[in-house]
């Protein structure tokens, strides 16, 4: 056997760090980070270096299996796609298209096909009933660049490489590799901001991996990063020093409205309510003003809680009041090869909110989804419009949403499920088909969304390093074969079959190409090929007001939607320390650099070593419990507990205790071996899925109160 390195991008994380993958025949010898990728600069973190261990991985399904009561067979590929497209049909006549819902999970922004077929499918079903992890991540986020820029894709990203104030919120980038920040080594782009004598600044109810290694550490309660902001904004206009429009002209709506809805929020108020001192308020607040060059990051802390709509607009307007909104070292706007924008569009993206509600609960849409916490409710109630039958692409949502054992319930009533996934994991052994996907390592990649939010424009093709087998199936041709058999190509007209067929023939590729021959930098795939180590297409570029989407070609700092959202803000901290009594403990969580929400725990590399799935707690919250270190508590709401093997630690705030997502392996009818022997416990089981930010439905994961005792 001959002996070849190749060399891609890594899908496994926003990082999108280029590998070295060594080959021996049809066997991976080892997996190193590429010296030559101009982005990463050989960095690669552990995730990486398990790509052959999925590809390997002996409980990958490599067929099309449908279950009969508790018993699963293998079929061919034909025989499982008739029979889905068979009882898709079958439930649409009966019930209509609503009675169809989809739920697409976190890898689905990682994976080519399922960014472009996979959206030509989940996208034109024509149901209302369409779920995502968006609304148990980034929501908050999008909805604040709609709101504020015009386009929910046009979310800033920090130029952490020109910054010398990089300020972060409720984030740990040492341990995502950066969250819509496309930043490999982000631990080294930190110290090269300490190195040239920048500062920064960690902002965490935990002192966690990023805190450590920053300049300061300040505690904050969790869910009170609203507050904060208005406090920081309240001492930007006392002190003089908003400047939205240096060092050029950008204009701005709304700086009235927003130094008014500041005003009732002093230092000294917000001190009280979210545990960071007035004067460390007024200090982050001056830095960042007087910085030229400065950026305040908030990423799934900042989202994920009662107040996230909020704390994502505040986020931004922080940056655009103090002039570093698109401007070097500040929060920027991408050029990647490939705009996002107008693909969106002809996928079906198409960035609306609140424009229809939930049948049960009246939940607000966003994007054309509803929040995944609605989910179980529409299935469980009857009448028009119930949800009857179920696509999951890409997704473990009994692991990773709020109340998952309601969701086990709720699959379990459906007529039909089917799943688009390579394990039979704790969602998809609900369903009544499984369609397994190839491994990363046997098809192409592009990341046509993560380069959309990368700290460095960049543009990197990677081909399949192996042959797909014969009977094997990529996820766009899966897509595809539903599309087509679901007969959504119909509305076409007479140009369906030629529609199909081109579309089988290209695949994703042709669409990459096509894009890339359109995007700013005028590329292509054939460019691509012969620079297999990617291009560097240059430092982030201003690029407001251009970009913009806005009707008026301004930035709106104060949109209605978040003036009228403060009146629920100030009732919830009315009285000093609202929430916050004596004893009383709330919840975080926590991210591993070796995890990956649920899907990366069945690889022994990734998982073995002393458990991760604890519970994190103060060493006076612990004693006041009588617990100490390897202890098993008991973790427990309203909704449920669960039993978790303690550490104390003074990393953690007072009054706040942490416990990683994605675990809780090892359910009856998975087939992940090494997974359900290092099992733990799913924090979902036992998180309120009824508690949420009212205002873009995302699900409160942060700041939700629990009861700790000896198990």
């Amino acid at each position: 056997m001959t002996t070849t390195t190749h060399y891609r991008s890594c899908p496994l994380c926003e990082a999108t760090c280029g590998v070295a993958v060594t080959v021996d025949g049809d066997r991976v010898t080892s997996v190193r980070g590429d010296d030559d990728d101009p982005f990463s600069r050989g960095y690669i973190c552990p995730k990486g270096t398990a790509l052959a261990d999925l590809h390997d991985d002996p409980d990958r399904l490599r067929h099309p299996m449908i279950r009969e009561g508790s018993s699963w067979r293998e079929v061919d590929w034909d025989t499982a796609l008739d029979h889905v497209a068979a009882k898709l049909l079958a439930v649409r006549a009966a019930h209509g298209k609503d009675a169809i819902a989809v739920y697409q999970g976190n890898p689905t922004a990682h994976n080519l096909g399922l960014i472009t077929y996979g959206q030509l499918l989940m996208r034109t079903l024509g149901t209302r009933n369409a779920y995502s992890a968006t609304s148990l991540d980034q929501l908050p986020h999008m909805l604040a660049a709609l709101l504020m820029f015009g386009n929910q894709l046009l979310m800033p990203v920090p130029d952490i490489d020109r910054s010398d104030l990089f300020i972060c919120l409720g984030a740990n980038p040492l341990a995502s590799n950066g969250s819509i920040m496309t930043a490999p080594d982000v631990k080294g782009r930190l110290k090269a901001i300490r190195d040239r004598g920048g500062l920064v600044i960690v902002l965490d109810p935990r002192r966690t991996e990023t805190a450590d290694k920053a300049d300061r550490h300040l505690f904050i309660r969790p869910a009170t990063d609203a507050v904060l902001l208005l406090a920081m904004i309240h001492v930007l206009f006392a002190d003089y020093l908003v400047t939205p429009s240096r060092p050029r002209r950008l204009e701005t709506t709304g700086l009235d409205a927003l130094r008014a809805a500041a005003s009732a929020w002093t230092p000294e108020r917000a001190a009280v309510i979210t545990g960071v001192a007035a004067a460390d308020i007024r200090e982050l607040a001056r830095a960042l003003a007087r910085t030229p060059r400065a950026v305040l990051y908030g990423r799934v802390g900042v989202c994920t809680q009662e107040f996230g709509g909020l704390a994502a607009w505040l986020c931004y307007a922080v940056n655009a009041l103090t002039g570093h909104l698109d401007e070097p070292g500040g929060l920027m706007f991408t050029t990647p090869a490939i705009d996002p924008l107008p693909l969106a569009k002809l996928l079906g993206f198409d960035g609306g909110f609140a424009r229809y509600r939930s049948r049960v609960s009246g939940k607000p849409e966003f994007g054309g989804e509803f929040p995944v916490t609605v989910l179980a409710e529409e299935i469980e109630t009857p009448g028009d419009g119930q949800i009857r039958a179920l696509i999951t692409s890409a997704g473990n949502p009994v692991l990773s949403a709020p109340g998952g054992p309601r969701l086990e319930q709720a699959f379990a009533k459906l007529d039909f499920m089917v799943s688009i996934d390579p394990y039979m994991n704790e969602t998809t052994r609900l369903a009544h088909v499984i369609l397994p996907p190839t491994s990363a390592l046997e098809r192409s990649h592009y990341d046509a969304a993560l380069n959309a939010f990368a700290v460095r424009n960049v543009a990197k093709y990677s081909p399949p390093l192996f042959e797909r087998a014969a009977d094997a199936r990529h996820d766009w041709e899966i897509c595809l074969a539903l599309w087509t058999r679901l007969g959504v190509p119909r509305r076409l007209g007479p140009g369906a079959r030629l529609v199909r067929r081109l579309l089988g023939k290209l695949g994703p590729e042709a669409i990459v190409d096509l894009a890339l021959r359109a995007g700013p930098h005028r590329l292509s795939l054939k460019k691509l090929r012969a620079a297999p180590h990617g291009l560097d297409l240059g430092p982030l570029e201003s690029r407001l007001p251009g970009r913009l989407a806005t009707t008026d070609r301004k930035v709106h700092l104060a949109p209605a939607e978040y003036l009228a959202d403060l009146a629920r803000l100030e009732r919830r901290f009315a009285a000093p320390a609202a929430g916050h009594g004596p004893g009383d403990l709330v919840l975080i969580g926590r991210r591993h650099l070796r995890d990956n929400n649920s899907w990366m725990h069945n690889t022994e590399r990734l998982v073995k070593g002393p458990p991760r799935c604890t519970l994190l707690i103060h060493p006076n919250d612990a004693a006041l419990r009588g617990l100490a270190a390897g202890d098993r508590a008991r973790v427990s709401t309203t909704k449920g507990a669960i039993e978790l093997v303690v550490e104390v630690s003074d990393t953690m705030m007072p009054g706040v205790v942490s416990v990683p997502h994605g675990w809780g392996h090892g359910r009856a009818g998975t087939r992940l071996r090494v997974a359900s022997a290092h099992a733990g416990a799913s924090v979902n089981d036992i998180v309120d899925p009824a508690v949420i930010d009212e205002l873009s439905g995302t699900s409160a994961l942060t700041g939700q109160r629990v009861e700790v005792a000896r198990a």
